[in-house]
Protein backbone atom coordinates (compact mmCIF):
# COMPACT_ATOMS: atom_id res chain seq x y z
CA UNK A 1 0.00 0.00 0.00
CA UNK A 2 1.08 3.30 -0.80
CA UNK A 3 1.63 6.69 1.49
CA UNK A 4 1.32 9.90 1.48
CA UNK A 5 3.39 12.74 2.35
CA UNK A 6 2.11 16.07 3.17
CA UNK A 7 3.76 18.81 4.52
CA UNK A 8 2.26 22.16 6.42
CA UNK A 9 4.31 25.02 6.51
CA UNK A 10 3.61 28.49 8.86
CA UNK A 11 3.75 31.86 6.88
CA UNK A 12 7.09 33.93 7.62
CA UNK A 13 4.88 36.94 10.05
CA UNK A 14 4.32 33.90 12.24
CA UNK A 15 7.91 32.98 13.08
CA UNK A 16 8.54 35.49 15.30
CA UNK A 17 5.48 34.61 17.59
CA UNK A 18 5.87 31.08 17.42
CA UNK A 19 10.25 31.53 18.93
CA UNK A 20 8.26 33.79 21.72
CA UNK A 21 5.95 30.75 22.28
CA UNK A 22 7.39 27.30 21.17
CA UNK A 23 5.34 25.18 23.74
CA UNK A 24 2.13 26.62 22.65
CA UNK A 25 2.27 27.56 19.12
CA UNK A 26 3.87 24.21 18.30
CA UNK A 27 0.86 22.85 20.25
CA UNK A 28 -1.70 24.59 18.33
CA UNK A 29 0.52 23.36 15.19
CA UNK A 30 -0.37 20.34 15.85
CA UNK A 31 -3.72 20.44 16.50
CA UNK A 32 -4.25 22.38 13.49
CA UNK A 33 -2.88 20.18 11.24
CA UNK A 34 -4.54 17.34 12.70
CA UNK A 35 -7.91 18.85 12.85
CA UNK A 36 -7.65 20.01 8.91
CA UNK A 37 -6.20 16.48 7.64
CA UNK A 38 -8.89 13.99 9.41
CA UNK A 39 -12.06 16.71 8.74
CA UNK A 40 -11.42 17.26 4.60
CA UNK A 41 -10.18 12.91 4.37
CA UNK A 42 -14.14 12.66 6.50
CA UNK A 43 -15.53 14.47 3.89
CA UNK A 44 -18.17 12.53 1.42
CA UNK A 45 -17.25 15.17 -1.16
CA UNK A 46 -12.92 14.23 -1.25
CA UNK A 47 -12.16 10.53 0.48
CA UNK A 48 -15.28 10.45 2.66
CA UNK A 49 -13.14 7.96 5.35
CA UNK A 50 -11.32 7.91 8.68
CA UNK A 51 -7.58 8.25 8.12
CA UNK A 52 -4.41 7.56 10.50
CA UNK A 53 -1.28 9.45 10.25
CA UNK A 54 2.03 10.15 11.60
CA UNK A 55 3.51 13.95 12.08
CA UNK A 56 6.80 14.96 12.50
CA UNK A 57 7.60 18.33 13.59
CA UNK A 58 11.00 20.33 12.16
CA UNK A 59 11.39 23.98 12.90
CA UNK A 60 14.64 24.07 10.54
CA UNK A 61 15.36 24.89 7.05
CA UNK A 62 18.81 23.83 5.18
CA UNK A 63 20.52 27.12 6.05
CA UNK A 64 19.12 26.78 10.07
CA UNK A 65 17.38 29.72 10.12
CA UNK A 66 13.60 29.14 12.11
CA UNK A 67 11.00 27.17 9.71
CA UNK A 68 8.81 25.72 11.47
CA UNK A 69 6.61 22.99 9.68
CA UNK A 70 5.05 19.33 10.12
CA UNK A 71 5.94 15.96 8.11
CA UNK A 72 2.98 13.72 8.06
CA UNK A 73 2.83 10.38 6.98
CA UNK A 74 -0.24 8.96 5.58
CA UNK A 75 -1.52 5.85 4.28
CA UNK A 76 -3.34 6.21 1.08
CA UNK A 77 -6.97 5.45 1.90
CA UNK A 78 -8.49 4.85 4.91
CA UNK A 79 -11.87 2.78 6.97
CA UNK A 80 -15.32 3.72 5.75
CA UNK A 81 -17.85 5.38 7.91
CA UNK A 82 -19.52 2.52 9.16
CA UNK A 83 -16.32 0.09 8.92
CA UNK A 84 -17.51 -1.77 6.47
CA UNK A 85 -14.63 -1.50 3.80
CA UNK A 86 -11.23 0.20 3.02
CA UNK A 87 -11.47 3.51 1.16
CA UNK A 88 -8.45 3.97 -1.17
CA UNK A 89 -7.42 7.08 -2.63
CA UNK A 90 -7.46 8.19 -6.10
CA UNK A 91 -3.82 6.88 -7.90
CA UNK A 92 -1.43 9.90 -6.83
CA UNK A 93 -3.31 11.89 -5.52
CA UNK A 94 -4.56 12.32 -1.64
CA UNK A 95 -6.39 15.04 -0.98
CA UNK A 96 -6.47 18.87 -2.86
CA UNK A 97 -3.55 20.79 -1.40
CA UNK A 98 -5.52 24.47 -1.87
CA UNK A 99 -8.20 23.30 0.09
CA UNK A 100 -5.98 21.53 2.67
CA UNK A 101 -4.02 24.88 3.02
CA UNK A 102 -7.76 27.42 3.18
CA UNK A 103 -8.70 24.76 6.09
CA UNK A 104 -5.27 24.86 7.64
CA UNK A 105 -5.10 28.33 7.59
CA UNK A 106 -8.90 28.82 9.28
CA UNK A 107 -7.87 26.67 11.85
CA UNK A 108 -4.63 27.28 12.98
CA UNK A 109 -5.60 31.42 13.06
CA UNK A 110 -8.88 30.43 14.90
CA UNK A 111 -6.49 28.74 18.07
CA UNK A 112 -4.37 31.59 17.69
CA UNK A 113 -7.88 33.84 18.23
CA UNK A 114 -9.00 31.55 20.84
CA UNK A 115 -5.35 31.72 23.07
CA UNK A 116 -4.89 35.20 22.54
CA UNK A 117 -8.05 36.10 24.32
CA UNK A 118 -7.22 33.94 27.40
CA UNK A 119 -4.12 35.48 27.83
CA UNK A 120 -1.64 32.94 26.87
CA UNK A 121 0.59 34.69 24.35
CA UNK A 122 3.53 36.09 25.16
CA UNK A 123 4.25 39.45 23.54
CA UNK A 124 7.89 40.75 23.91
CA UNK A 125 10.09 43.37 21.64
CA UNK A 126 8.60 43.43 18.00
CA UNK A 127 5.60 41.80 18.95
CA UNK A 128 4.64 44.26 22.07
CA UNK A 129 2.07 46.04 19.77
CA UNK A 130 0.39 43.15 19.33
CA UNK A 131 -0.72 43.09 23.04
CA UNK A 132 -3.36 45.61 21.67
CA UNK A 133 -7.26 43.99 20.56
CA UNK A 134 -7.37 46.25 17.68
CA UNK A 135 -3.56 45.73 16.55
CA UNK A 136 -3.98 41.76 17.08
CA UNK A 137 -6.76 41.10 15.33
CA UNK A 138 -5.67 43.83 12.58
CA UNK A 139 -2.54 40.99 12.16
CA UNK A 140 -4.65 38.22 12.03
CA UNK A 141 -6.41 40.06 8.87
CA UNK A 142 -3.37 40.04 7.09
CA UNK A 143 -2.27 36.69 7.80
CA UNK A 144 -5.62 35.62 6.51
CA UNK A 145 -5.02 37.53 3.58
CA UNK A 146 -1.83 35.86 2.43
CA UNK A 147 -1.30 31.66 0.96
CA UNK A 148 -0.40 29.20 3.45
CA UNK A 149 2.05 26.81 1.97
CA UNK A 150 0.81 22.79 2.05
CA UNK A 151 2.57 21.00 -0.14
CA UNK A 152 1.85 17.32 -1.14
CA UNK A 153 5.38 15.48 -2.18
CA UNK A 154 5.22 12.38 -4.17
CA UNK A 155 3.84 9.43 -2.75
CA UNK A 156 5.96 7.18 -0.71
CA UNK A 157 5.67 3.59 -2.69
CA UNK A 158 5.32 1.00 0.79
CA UNK A 159 6.13 -0.11 3.90
CA UNK A 160 10.02 0.38 2.82
CA UNK A 161 10.60 3.62 1.51
CA UNK A 162 8.15 4.52 4.82
CA UNK A 163 10.36 3.16 7.01
CA UNK A 164 13.40 4.75 5.04
CA UNK A 165 12.13 7.74 5.52
CA UNK A 166 11.38 7.66 8.88
CA UNK A 167 14.84 6.41 9.66
CA UNK A 168 16.23 9.56 8.26
CA UNK A 169 13.51 12.57 9.39
CA UNK A 170 12.56 11.40 12.76
CA UNK A 171 15.02 11.62 15.15
CA UNK A 172 17.46 14.16 12.95
CA UNK A 173 18.53 17.34 14.97
CA UNK A 174 18.97 20.72 12.74
CA UNK A 175 22.56 19.68 11.28
CA UNK A 176 24.09 16.25 10.95
CA UNK A 177 27.91 15.72 11.16
CA UNK A 178 28.43 14.73 7.59
CA UNK A 179 27.22 18.53 6.64
CA UNK A 180 30.34 20.19 8.53
CA UNK A 181 32.91 20.91 6.83
CA UNK A 182 35.01 22.75 8.78
CA UNK A 183 35.94 25.46 11.97
CA UNK A 184 38.84 27.93 11.01
CA UNK A 185 39.29 31.17 12.86
CA UNK A 186 35.94 31.12 14.75
CA UNK A 187 33.98 30.20 11.29
CA UNK A 188 32.04 27.44 10.95
CA UNK A 189 31.78 26.54 6.83
CA UNK A 190 28.83 23.80 6.21
CA UNK A 191 27.04 22.29 3.11
CA UNK A 192 23.60 23.30 2.49
CA UNK A 193 21.06 22.77 -0.18
CA UNK A 194 19.32 26.04 -2.04
CA UNK A 195 15.44 25.06 -2.79
CA UNK A 196 15.78 28.65 -4.42
CA UNK A 197 18.24 27.89 -6.70
CA UNK A 198 16.96 24.74 -8.18
CA UNK A 199 18.09 22.73 -5.11
CA UNK A 200 21.64 23.36 -5.70
CA UNK A 201 24.36 22.38 -3.25
CA UNK A 202 26.36 25.12 -1.43
CA UNK A 203 28.56 25.89 1.02
CA UNK A 204 27.58 28.38 3.84
CA UNK A 205 30.34 29.76 6.24
CA UNK A 206 29.06 31.86 9.68
CA UNK A 207 30.26 33.02 12.61
CA UNK A 208 30.64 30.25 14.96
CA UNK A 209 28.89 32.71 17.47
CA UNK A 210 26.16 32.98 14.85
CA UNK A 211 25.99 29.00 14.22
CA UNK A 212 25.34 28.02 17.68
CA UNK A 213 22.49 30.85 18.03
CA UNK A 214 20.92 28.77 14.73
CA UNK A 215 21.49 25.76 16.04
CA UNK A 216 20.03 26.21 19.30
CA UNK A 217 16.76 27.82 17.78
CA UNK A 218 15.49 23.91 16.99
CA UNK A 219 16.16 23.02 20.59
CA UNK A 220 12.48 22.03 21.61
CA UNK A 221 10.78 22.87 24.95
CA UNK A 222 11.75 20.63 27.71
CA UNK A 223 9.36 17.58 27.19
CA UNK A 224 7.45 18.22 24.48
CA UNK A 225 6.57 15.51 21.73
CA UNK A 226 7.59 16.05 18.50
CA UNK A 227 6.18 12.87 16.75
CA UNK A 228 2.40 12.22 17.16
CA UNK A 229 0.04 10.08 15.96
CA UNK A 230 -3.73 10.55 14.79
CA UNK A 231 -6.94 9.14 13.53
CA UNK A 232 -6.78 5.26 13.47
CA UNK A 233 -3.21 5.55 14.59
CA UNK A 234 -3.49 7.62 17.78
CA UNK A 235 -2.53 5.62 20.65
CA UNK A 236 -6.17 5.32 22.50
CA UNK A 237 -6.91 3.50 19.12
CA UNK A 238 -4.39 2.11 17.34
CA UNK A 239 -4.63 -1.94 18.66
CA UNK A 240 -8.39 -2.28 17.25
CA UNK A 241 -8.21 -0.15 14.13
CA UNK A 242 -5.66 -1.58 12.62
CA UNK A 243 -6.87 -5.13 13.04
CA UNK A 244 -10.11 -3.78 11.60
CA UNK A 245 -7.68 -2.41 9.09
CA UNK A 246 -6.02 -5.48 7.85
CA UNK A 247 -9.47 -7.24 7.56
CA UNK A 248 -10.80 -4.49 5.37
CA UNK A 249 -8.03 -3.92 3.01
CA UNK A 250 -7.82 -6.11 0.52
CA UNK A 251 -5.33 -9.51 0.47
CA UNK A 252 -3.31 -10.04 -2.90
CA UNK A 253 -1.62 -13.11 -2.16
CA UNK A 254 -2.43 -14.72 1.18
CA UNK A 255 0.89 -17.17 0.99
CA UNK A 256 3.60 -14.69 -0.02
CA UNK A 257 6.92 -16.07 -0.34
CA UNK A 258 9.49 -15.38 1.90
CA UNK A 259 11.64 -12.24 1.95
CA UNK A 260 15.04 -11.93 2.15
CA UNK A 261 14.25 -9.90 5.59
CA UNK A 262 14.59 -13.36 7.09
CA UNK A 263 18.34 -13.79 7.55
CA UNK A 264 18.60 -17.48 6.84
CA UNK A 265 16.94 -16.88 3.64
CA UNK A 266 18.99 -14.49 2.57
CA UNK A 267 22.06 -15.98 3.41
CA UNK A 268 20.81 -18.77 1.30
CA UNK A 269 21.02 -16.09 -1.60
CA UNK A 270 24.15 -14.73 -1.47
CA UNK A 271 26.94 -15.85 -4.06
CA UNK A 272 30.46 -16.30 -2.77
CA UNK A 273 32.73 -13.27 -3.38
CA UNK A 274 35.42 -15.07 -5.10
CA UNK A 275 33.92 -17.10 -7.45
CA UNK A 276 30.84 -15.24 -8.34
CA UNK A 277 29.05 -18.52 -8.92
CA UNK A 278 28.97 -20.69 -5.86
CA UNK A 279 26.32 -20.09 -3.35
CA UNK A 280 27.21 -19.59 0.58
CA UNK A 281 25.98 -21.95 2.87
CA UNK A 282 25.45 -21.38 6.45
CA UNK A 283 27.51 -23.67 8.78
CA UNK A 284 27.37 -21.71 12.69
CA UNK A 285 25.65 -18.70 13.76
CA UNK A 286 27.81 -16.12 16.07
CA UNK A 287 25.84 -13.64 18.74
CA UNK A 288 27.38 -10.28 19.07
CA UNK A 289 29.01 -11.35 22.24
CA UNK A 290 31.14 -14.49 20.61
CA UNK A 291 31.58 -12.36 17.17
CA UNK A 292 32.97 -9.54 19.72
CA UNK A 293 35.25 -12.03 21.81
CA UNK A 294 36.62 -13.81 18.37
CA UNK A 295 37.44 -10.53 16.41
CA UNK A 296 38.97 -8.48 20.23
CA UNK A 297 40.48 -11.64 21.52
CA UNK A 298 38.63 -11.30 25.15
CA UNK A 299 35.66 -11.33 26.66
CA UNK A 300 34.12 -7.58 26.93
CA UNK A 301 33.65 -6.09 29.77
CA UNK A 302 30.54 -4.34 29.39
CA UNK A 303 27.45 -6.19 29.27
CA UNK A 304 26.38 -7.20 25.68
CA UNK A 305 22.94 -8.63 24.87
CA UNK A 306 23.75 -11.96 23.20
CA UNK A 307 20.11 -12.52 22.07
Amino acid sequence: MPYCHVVFTVPEPLKPLMLQNQQLMYGLLFRAVSHTLLEIAADPRRLGAQIGFLAVLHTWSQNLLHHPHIHCVVPAGGIAPDGSRWIPCRPKFFLPVKVLSKMFRGKFLALLREVFANGKLELHGQLRPLRQSTRFHAWLRELKSIQWVVHAKPPLGGPGPVLQYLARYTHRVAISNGRLLSLENAQVTFRWRDSKDRNRIKAMTLEATEFIRRFLLHILPSGFVKIRHFGFLSNRRRSAALVLCRQRLPVTDPHPAPTLSDPQQSALKRLCPACRSGTLHITRWFSAEQLLNLVVGTRPNYPIDSS
